[in-house]
C-alpha cells in the first residue's frame, strides 16, 4: 500500500479556486503588501512607493482580475471550463483558437523541450495523472505497470503539437493531455511584474507558489534578500539566501522533496521523465534558476530536475545560466553546485 507525503490537495486546491483572489493589503508607508490565493497556492506582491494616483483598493482588484484570468480561465486543469482543460477535451487534428498568452507559453515551452531533448514536457499530464499527481488523482495500490506506462507514453509528445500564433490556433496531431503547471506560474508573475512596470512602480517583489519576480530595491535602497529552502519535506527551513542587488532578476525553484510517495520501502517523485515515463531516481534534489523571465527559470527548474546533476551541470553551462543545485550526498546530508551567474548573487548585501 502506498504511503502518501504532501501530495497535492484536492481540498486546498478546490478551496483556492472557489476563493479566487481573496487579498488585503497591510504594512506602513514604506512596503505595502499583498495577499491572496491563485493556481491552488498563495501569493504575495510587496511594493515600495505605492503611484499616488492609484487606490490600494484598485490595485486589488486589478491583480485579482488578472490572476483569475490567468488560472481558472486560461491554464487551469482543475476549472472544467478554462481554456486548457477545453483544448485538452477538443478533437485530434481540429484548429482551436487560443488567447495570446496561451500561445506565448506554449511557444516558450516548446523551445525548452527542444532545448532540453524531451526532458521538459508540458504533454506529460498523462503521466503526471497515472502515478497520481495530477488532478484525476488517480491512486493506485500499487505503483503503474510497464504497459500502463507504455499506454500514457502514446500519448506524449510535444512534437505533436502544432502552434501557429499568426492564426491564433493550435492543434494536436495525437491525443494528448497538457499540463502547464511547470511553467504557468512563473507566467504569471511575469504578466503581475508587467502590469506594475505599466502604472509606474520601480521597485517590486513578486512571489507566486515560490516563483519570483523583483524589481529595484528595498526602502533604504539594499536588495532584497530572497531564501533558497533546504530540500527537506519537514516545516521549511531556509537553506541559503542571496541577494537581488538591485537587479531586476526572476527566480524558480524545483525539487522532489515535498510531492511524492513510498512503496515497499521505494520513494517515487513526482517529478516525471517523459523520456520514459517514470520518476526520477537520481540525486539531484533542487533546481534554482535566475532569469529575467519567472516563467522561463519556472521551466528550466523542471528541466534541470528531470535532467539530473551531469546533464542539467552541462546545459546551465551551455546556457550561461545562474543556476544552484542541491545534491543528496552518500553521508545523507547535501552538497551544492552553483555556477558563476548565480555566485555573483551570493555573499554581503552590497550592490
Amino acid at each position: 500500500m502506498k504511503v502518501l507525503f504532501n501530495r497535492h490537495s484536492f481540498a486546498a486546491t478546490f478551496l483556492a479556486l472557489i476563493l479566487g483572489a481573496v487579498f488585503f493589503f497591510t504594512g506602513g508607508d514604506d512596503i505595502q503588501q499583498l495577499n491572496g490565493l491563485t493556481m491552488g497556492t498563495s501569493y504575495q506582491v510587496q511594493i515600495v512607493d505605492m503611484p499616488e494616483d492609484i487606490a490600494t483598493q484598485d490595485l486589488a482588484a486589478d491583480i485579482g482580475e488578472l490572476l483569475s484570468h490567468l488560472d481558472t480561465e486560461t491554464f487551469s486543469t482543475y476549472a472544467s471550463n478554462s481554456e486548457l482543460s477545453r483544448f485538452n477535451q477538443h478533437g485530434v487534428n481540429i484548429p482551436f483558437i487560443a488567447s495570446s498568452e496561451m500561445i506565448e507559453v506554449l511557444l516558450m515551452a516548446q523551445e525548452i523541450s527542444a532545448l532540453s531533448g524531451g526532458a521538459f514536457d508540458v504533454t506529460v499530464g498523462p503521466l503526471v495523472n497515472l502515478w497520481g499527481f495530477g488532478p484525476d488523482l488517480a491512486v493506485f495500490e500499487t505503483v503503474p505497470t510497464q504497459s500502463q506506462i507504455d499506454a500514457a507514453r502514446t500519448r506524449v509528445g510535444f512534437q505533436f503539437l502544432r502552434i501557429s500564433p499568426s492564426n491564433r490556433e493550435i492543434r494536436k496531431t495525437r491525443d494528448m493531455y497538457i499540463d502547464l503547471s511547470a511553467i504557468a506560474k512563473g507566467y504569471a508573475v511575469d504578466q503581475l511584474g508587467e502590469y506594475l512596470d505599466q502604472i509606474g512602480v520601480d521597485n517590486y517583489f513578486l512571489e507566486i507558489g515560490g516563483e519570483l519576480k523583483i524589481k529595484g530595491s528595498k526602502p533604504g535602497g539594499e536588495g532584497w534578500v530572497p531564501a533558497i529552502e533546504a530540500p527537506v519535506d519537514t516545516a521549511s527551513q531556509v537553506y541559503q539566501i542571496f541577494y537581488s542587488r538591485g537587479d531586476n532578476i526572476a527566480v524558480a525553484g524545483s525539487g522532489d522533496y515535498r510531492n511524492y510517495f513510498e512503496e515497499a520501502g521505494q520513494r517515487y517523485s513526482h517529478e516525471i521523465d517523459p523520456r520514459n515515463g517514470r520518476p526520477i531516481t537520481h540525486s539531484l534534489a533542487a533546481a534554482y534558476v535566475i532569469d529575467e523571465s519567472t516563467a522561463r527559470a519556472d521551466a528550466l527548474a523542471t528541466t534541470y530536475m528531470i535532467l539530473g546533476p551531469d546533464a542539467a551541470e552541462e546545459l546551465a553551462s551551455k546556457q550561461g545560466q545562474a543556476v544552484y543545485f542541491i545534491y543528496k550526498s552518500d553521508s545523507d546530508g547535501f552538497e551544492d553546485y552553483v555556477s558563476a551567474e548565480f555566485g555573483r548573487y551570493l555573499g554581503s548585501n552590497l550592490q
